[in-house]
């Protein structure tokens, strides 16, 4: 087997050339030279292989044979790792890294970072971009450690010794949940235990409305009013809890059917007009709800 030879770079580019320019004179023009030194190149690159490369008899224009388009790709492939080599080179030169170590949090939104990431390859398209990708917290202890030069994070980075930071932007939280997912029923126990607080937070008022008006009938119904409204918060703070949960969750089980939690509400809802017929029974009965 015959060895074809290593062809010279600028033997490359002329071929590159005349395929490009689409004639000889063309490629003459655009690399400044003769066509005679550009026939002499392809005539020079074809000996070493031993294969012609383009048809010149018969056409106007050399026109690629089928050996010709074989190595057309490989030579582009050549060409393109020699000028980035000679970029690469000239970076270093110019005193770029030639490899950045990034780190960034899994949460990072992809759009955001594959807009960040096309333009750092935009304005230093030679320098090798690594990138880490870390959990909350591994971003600073990446930069830490060495391993990255530079980390995008979150607050938590932010404030350590021997990490400087500055800020960035921001990137908005959403948390989201299937229908199905516990997750979803927290908006409702959230609610629900809203309602609950409100009303107990006005139990010392009516207390003492209760205690200054030497227990009115107003008073009285009020403190019922109240303490019923309570009772049906808690009752449903129990209950979107459970249908969080499942009814045979532990706390399911342990609530049970709440007889007493119901029965309570009831007794709130006869006492409350009964205030005003008879307040010492409305009384009675708010001291059964406290026994039960």
């Amino acid at each position: 087997m015959s060895d074809p030879g290593t062809p010279t770079f600028d033997q490359l580019r002329i071929f590159l050339t005349v395929v490009d320019e689409g004639s000889f004179a063309s490629a003459g023009r655009r690399l400044n030279r003769a066509v005679s030194v550009i026939s002499y190149g392809i005539a020079n690159l074809e000996a070493q292989p031993g294969v012609i490369l383009f048809e010149r008899e018969g056409t106007r224009r050399p026109k690629l044979t089928e050996a010709g388009r074989a190595v057309l790709a490989e030579t582009r492939s050549v060409a393109s790792g020699i000028g980035g080599l000679k970029a690469k080179v000239k970076g270093l030169l110019d005193g770029l890294e030639a490899e950045v170590n990034f780190a960034f949090e899994v949460m990072l939104p992809a759009r955001r970072l594959g807009e960040v990431l096309r333009a750092f390859a935009a304005i230093y398209p030679t320098v090798t971009l690594r990138l880490h990708v870390e959990a909350l917290g591994g971003v600073a202890a990446h930069v830490l450690d060495g391993c990255a030069v530079i980390g995008l994070s979150g607050p938590p980075a932010a404030g350590i010794d021997g990490i400087g930071s500055v800020a960035a932007g921001s990137v908005p939280m959403v948390p989201v949940a299937a229908p199905d997912h516990p997750l979803a029923c927290y908006k409702l126990i959230l609610w629900a235990n809203l309602f609950l607080l409100f009303w107990l937070s006005l139990v010392p008022f009516v207390i003492r409305w209760l205690d200054d008006s030497g227990f009115a009938p107003g008073a009285t119904a009020a403190y019922g009013i109240v303490l019923g409204l309570a009772s049906f918060g808690y009752a449903m703070t129990e209950r979107s809890i459970i249908a969080c949960n499942g009814p045979e969750s532990p706390v399911g089980r342990a609530i049970g059917s709440d007889w007493k939690g119901f029965g309570s509400i009831a007794i709130y809802i006869i006492a409350v007009p009964l205030a005003y017929v008879s307040r010492w029974l409305a009384l009675v009965l708010y001291l059964v709800v406290i026994l039960l």
